[in-house]
């Protein structure tokens, strides 16, 4: 059963806006696969698209190798959970998953046979005579899940299914939704917002902003060598500094910090390939890589004023205003330095803070939209150098 998807130079305008700028790509079969990004992105246009709610204005989409156009919603071998699950309020659980085989003029033995199965496979055993009203959130997905899987699809679209939940069901229908995906093989495609849902569950994903696809890469690689700044910038936290380059010794770089003196980064392979000296960039240091050095350490320092001390749990988030520029700099503690900076540092105090370059990237200052520090907006970048 092949579930894999290509979108072939897709593009999608509604009247004089284009949604989707001209995108192609290959979704395997088997693939758990999600769409990131900001509200307004398009992901979620994308998704109606493969799901034939949407006709391309351009380009085509292949489920299984076989185009789409002129398919209607109701042929494809898809299937598609809603991001407030729309199940019958006045139908049981037993009705709600089988609703889809019913009207496809399945017995009723052979209906309750695959809601059996299904209601075991969601770990909801003897609740099919429930009605939706006595369900939990949790409860709920689930049931949505196993009516979507009711008619064996090849392809499950999953529109930001856990977004109305509390988090700690969030995190635990992470684990659930990967299970049930492991379990029966089916190609998922998820749209999502929440970074933490995408890197926990997908074995690859694209990151979208302005209706464009920045990367596609697995996890690791998004959060480790992203292409662009905005992507640098929306997969983790990190702190942003306006840069020009001063040296290159292959991937090593040595950058002009303007009021912060010289700082030194490592070159993306492929993103940053084309930096030359004196050429404009960005260099991002995520919290987790920033350290505090003690007053014997040498080599570059950063020195930052503390406004803020946040106690969370595992680590200890720091709020910083850098001194000889007044940008402000997040800093997670870990171990040893969270223990030890928990009972000392108060607001006011200045501290020295130092990275290690090859954690640190450079990017070109591309033009790509960056995410505003202070509010999590998404905006254009200025590709200013630095001071």
């Amino acid at each position: 059963m092949d579930g894999s998807v290509s979108l072939d130079q897709v593009v999608m305008r509604f009247g004089d806006f284009t949604a989707i700028e001209r995108s192609s790509l290959e979704i395997h079969s088997g693939e758990f696969f999600s769409f990131l990004g900001p509200s307004g992105c398009g992901k979620t246009t994308l998704l109606n698209m493969v799901s034939g709610f949407l006709t391309p204005s351009e380009g085509q989409i292949l489920i299984g190798g076989e185009p789409m156009a002129g398919v209607p919603v109701n042929r494809r071998p898809t299937a598609m959970i809603f991001q407030n699950l729309a199940l019958f309020p006045l139908m049981s659980v037993y009705e709600n998953i089988e609703f889809g085989l019913e009207v496809r003029g399945v017995n009723r033995r052979a209906r309750r046979e695959v809601s059996e199965r299904l209601l075991s496979l969601v770990a909801l055993e003897g609740s099919g005579d429930k009605q939706v009203a006595e369900l939990s959130g949790g409860q709920k997905q689930r049931i949505a899940i196993a009516r979507a899987l009711a008619v064996e699809p090849r392809v499950l679209l999953l529109d930001e299914p856990l977004s109305a939940l509390d988090l700690k069901l969030r995190q635990h229908m992470r684990a659930e939704l990967k299970a049930i995906q492991r379990k029966t093989g089916i190609t998922f495609i998820y749209i999502t917002h929440d970074q933490g849902e995408a890197l926990t569950m997908s074995d690859r994903v694209a990151v979208m902003s302005a209706g464009r696809i920045q990367q596609v890469a697995d996890p690791m690689t998004l959060y480790r060598e992203p292409q662009t700044g905005f992507v640098a910038a929306f997969v983790g936290e990190n702190n942003r500094f306006e840069v020009s380059v001063a040296e290159r010794d292959g991937e090593r770089l040595t950058l002009d910090g303007g009021l912060l003196g010289r700082l030194q980064g490592r070159a993306v392979p492929g993103a940053s390939d084309g930096l030359r000296v004196g050429d404009s960039a960005a260099l991002f240091v995520r919290p987790e890589q920033l350290r505090l050095l003690g007053e014997g350490s040498s080599g570059p320092a950063l020195e930052a004023e503390v406004e803020a001390v946040h106690f969370e749990g595992a680590w200890l988030m720091l709020e910083t205003r850098l001194v000889a520029s007044a940008e402000r700099l997040r800093v997670q503690l870990s171990g040893e330095q969270a223990r030890g900076a928990a009972s000392r540092l108060t607001r006011g105090e200045r501290v020295r803070l130092g990275f290690d370059p090859a954690e640190a990237v450079v990017l070109p200052n591309d033009g790509s939209p960056v995410v505003d520090e202070e509010t999590g907006e998404v905006k254009e970048a200025a590709n200013v150098p630095a001071a």
